[in-house]
């Protein structure tokens, strides 16, 4: 990759997936270079755990992988979108998506 991500003070860059068809918001994680790295050579989605502190493959366990069909980033460069094709869930808690809580 040609760009120079700004990644923050701990190596990370947040990355939003989105489904690519419907535009839908799936969920927010984050990425590091090995992450990114990882993504781009295999065309699923990698990101890094903050609280495990490791990389997870996303689908690893749950099959719930994340095919990725294009990525932007920002005019910071220091966000990315993944849009994706998802497979099954997005969400641990088993919903399609993370953001499905309605604050107002």
């Amino acid at each position: 990759m040609d760009v120079d991500i700004r990644y923050n003070e701990q190596g990370l860059v947040p990355a939003i997936a989105q489904d690519y068809k419907t535009g839908e918001v799936l969920m927010l994680a984050y990425m590091n270079e090995e992450a990114v790295k990882r993504t781009l050579e295999t065309g699923k989605a990698h990101y890094y755990s903050r609280s495990r502190k490791c990389q997870w493959l996303k689908g690893e366990t749950s099959g719930h992988f994340q095919y990725i069909k294009e990525i932007y980033y920002d005019c910071d460069a220091d966000t990315l979108l993944l849009k994706i094709e998802q497979i099954g869930t997005a969400c641990h808690t088993g919903n399609r998506t993370c953001f499905y809580r309605r604050l107002i």
